[in-house]
């Protein structure tokens, strides 16, 4: 007698726990076939809501670690993704060769962010030159809860627009690529069982116009990563959502996400604290 398969259940992952989306919704994923892969849950503003909350609860923890712990956790992702290599090629899907040089780069990738984590202080911040008795320093410290609308690349993009964003000590709410969400949850089972804080950073899969909009006017979210955005109506409508209370905006651009990486990413969500002391005190 024949055995049914385990299929998996593709939920949300909000402050390390993987809930089905309170609205009880669901959408096919398919293949570029147009293959039936598997049902995602579709994130609803109240799980938008819930992640947010999971992200500022985790943001003093995370921000409060040392460069080099946080260094040290994402390495650790790298390890454990390299470890479940043959998994994620399988869930990419296309050319076996293609999908493995695609888990090798975001492997590479997380490294690559891993290594600047106790680093990007001393380039990004200075010593001052001042006229007077005074010690004048500016260090970079990290903006808070940045929303990130993930690129269609499901991997490779994806942890190319999370991990210089972590990696300075914010925390994060990610929407998921709406057409090829699936990779996007396996690799929070990673996070979630690496050394990575719950609530750190949260995914939820669904769909870009309604959760976007939603997180851009969210009170308590500090930045909004636009880069999956496609739609320029849609951009447009999240930049003037994120007006409201002056969020950092990134703007959606197109990149090359095999090409090496830079800081500018790691850079543009934090912010320039400058502190002013009295020489020989």
């Amino acid at each position: 007698m024949s055995r049914l398969s385990v299929r998996k259940t593709y939920k949300l992952y909000i402050g390390g726990a993987f809930p089905r989306s309170e609205s009880g919704r669901s959408y096919p994923v398919t293949s570029p076939k147009g293959e039936f892969l598997a049902n995602a849950s579709r994130a609803s503003r109240k799980d938008a809501r819930d992640a947010v909350v999971a992200a500022r609860k985790a943001f003093a923890g995370w921000s409060g670690a040392t460069a080099y712990n946080r260094g040290q956790i994402l390495y650790r992702v790298a390890e454990m993704l390299e470890g479940r290599r043959a998994q994620f090629a399988e869930e990419l899907g296309g050319g076996k060769k293609a999908a493995l040089e695609a888990v090798d780069a975001a492997v590479d990738r997380l490294v690559w962010y891993a290594g600047w984590s106790d680093k990007i202080a001393s380039v990004h911040g200075a010593a001052n030159p001042v006229a007077g008795p005074y010690f004048n320093l500016s260090s970079p410290e990290p903006t808070g809860v940045v929303a990130i609308v993930a690129p269609a690349d499901p991997l490779l993009g994806l942890v190319s627009v999370v991990a210089p964003v972590i990696v300075t000590g914010n925390t994060c709410v990610v929407v998921a690529s709406e057409p090829s969400p699936l990779a996007s949850i396996t690799l929070a089972e990673v996070l979630a069982t690496s050394d990575l804080p719950g609530g750190v950073v949260n995914v939820l899969t669904g769909r870009q116009a309604e959760l976007a909009p939603w997180l851009a006017a969210h009170m308590d979210v500090n930045g909004i990563d636009l880069t999956g955005v496609t739609d320029a109506d849609l951009a447009l409508r999240c930049e003037q959502e994120a007006a409201e209370n002056l969020k950092r905006v990134l703007r959606p651009v197109q990149e090359d996400w095999a090409a090496d990486p830079r800081i500018g990413r790691m850079t543009r969500f934090l912010e320039t604290k400058t502190v002013w002391h009295p020489v020989g005190i």
